[in-house]
């Protein structure tokens, strides 16, 4: 009884606050959001293409499917709008024996998006909001399109035509994350889940190489951190709890992101060991900032934890949120001897998007591949036209430039064969051509990181740049 009379409270309360929010929504400024105009626009159609026009040499060997993730509203945005709230869309290409066979984007089959669209829902169990919009990842040999904070996975076949929501065969039992990390070392996949309607904890959620939850430890927190990524070394789990938290304030308003930044919760870096519990993690203090993305991370000969991360004096400070000033690289040293976290700047450039050779992952890495932001925050990312190579042993940052005009997203480390060096592969990725409305896929060589694409795709169409990017290798099943 306890349970009916308490979830009876939290519905009744929750409405409310819904009724309160939709009337100050009214109240909020009608103006077109940044993110759905102009290089951002949104798709308004789904594409099938065949037997791609390819420039130059696709390298043999290079088979398997880029896809990619980002949000992609179905129907007119509301007054509250946010970028990292729209509807779902996956895009794919598909690469086989030197030949690009196919491009597809497909919207994810959210009820609201695909009432918006006019057919039936993707079937399968759902959990809340199912709009799932931020990332698409291997797990299990299987595609996934996952977000976190809310909705279960959706599972994608390969050619994209069949979705299904699908909590891992039934076992995830919360939200997930929308940057889970698979260790090649043992082939389980890590991820810290967090859930906007749950303030005081998270969890740590593994998944085994079959693609099932074995692992869901809850870990207390306060105020309702967003915890956008993780990482792990052969020791830790690392957890990220700084000052971006649930804001009732937004939501009252009627901001549709709940988040902002929060200058009373403490900013720290949890050390969860592998097969710990809560009472055995320990933190350890950092200044105040904001960090998306970790590269990697590592166990230091010294017992410390080395990460690289991208970090943010501040985000979403203001009223509406909002990213407030570009973010640039550092590594931190977390040192549980002491409970402190050391930072240094590696490079002071705007960039974003960390990325290594995943194979890398919780191990010593040498390079770290980031892709240039505007220094001025410009939204239509004017101006962000180039990827960096950092090579850590050296200090060196090497630069691909792409040209006036050009914006790249995600660019992903593909080695050219399992026993390769950690730079011998290439790099892969999108970019959007703002002039002619257009995007191509290339394919740089990363050990030959300034010189001329080894190959371009072209794709007649502007691909929104949405979130996040992975290369599928043809070994994955459908």
């Amino acid at each position: 009884m306890p349970n009916l009379i308490e979830s009876s409270l939290r519905a009744t309360a929750e409405g409310l606050v819904a009724l309160v929010a939709a009337c100050n929504r009214l109240r909020l400024p009608w103006t077109q959001h940044p993110f759905v105009i102009g290089v951002h626009t949104p798709m308004r159609e789904e594409l099938t293409l065949r037997n791609l026009c390819v420039s130059g040499t696709i390298p043999a060997g290079l088979n398997g499917r880029y896809l990619k993730m980002g949000a992609n509203p179905a129907g007119p945005t509301t007054r509250g709008h946010d970028w990292f709230l729209g509807d779902g869309m996956v895009h794919g290409l598909c690469i086989e024996d030197g030949k690009a066979l196919w491009y597809r984007n497909r919207w994810i089959g959210s009820r609201a998006a695909s009432a918006a669209l006019g057919r039936p829902a993707a079937p399968g169990p759902r959990r809340g909001d199912d709009t799932v919009n931020t990332n698409v990842v291997e797990i299990g040999d299987r595609a996934f399109a996952v977000v976190e904070a809310g909705s279960f996975p959706v599972l994608l076949s390969e050619d994209l035509e069949t979705q299904r929501y699908d909590p891992f065969d039934g076992t995830l039992a919360g939200s997930f994350s929308g940057h889970p990390h698979r260790d090649p070392a043992t082939g389980e996949t890590h991820a810290i889940a967090y859930d906007g309607r749950i303030w005081d904890s998270v969890r740590h959620v593994v998944i085994s190489p079959a693609g099932r939850v074995v692992r869901d430890v809850s870990i207390p927190v306060e105020h309702g951190p967003c915890i956008h990524d993780c990482a792990i070394t052969t020791r830790f789990v690392v957890e990220l709890d700084l000052p971006v938290t649930f804001s009732m304030r937004a939501v009252l308003a009627g901001h549709r992101f709940p988040f902002r930044w929060n200058p009373g919760h403490g900013a720290r870096v949890g050390l969860l060991p592998r097969h710990g519990t809560a009472a055995d993690i320990v933190w350890c203090a950092v200044e105040p900032c904001f960090a998306f993305h970790v590269a990697n991370a590592y166990d230091d000969v010294d017992g410390r934890v080395v990460l690289d991360v991208v970090v943010y004096e501040r985000v979403f400070a203001s009223a509406g949120g909002g990213l407030d000033a570009p973010g640039w690289l550092e590594r931190w040293t977390a040192d549980p001897a002491t409970g402190q976290v050391d930072r240094r700047v590696i490079d002071p450039a705007a960039q974003e998007f960390p990325r290594i050779d995943e194979r890398r992952f919780g191990q010593p890495h040498r390079y770290v591949y980031t892709g240039s932001v505007p220094a001025d925050g410009n939204t239509q990312l004017v101006d962000a036209t180039q990827i960096y190579k950092h090579d850590l042993a050296t200090g060196e940052r090497r630069v691909h430039e792409f040209g006036p005009d050009s914006i790249p997203g995600e660019f992903v480390f593909v080695p050219a064969r399992p026993e390769a060096g950690e730079d011998e592969g290439w790099l892969v990725g999108f970019v959007v051509d703002s002039a002619s409305d257009t995007t191509d896929f290339i394919i740089l060589d990363a050990r030959a990181f300034e010189a001329a694409p080894v190959a371009t795709v072209h794709l007649g169409h502007r691909i929104p740049p949405g979130f996040h990017r992975n290369w599928f290798p043809k070994h994955m099943a459908g």
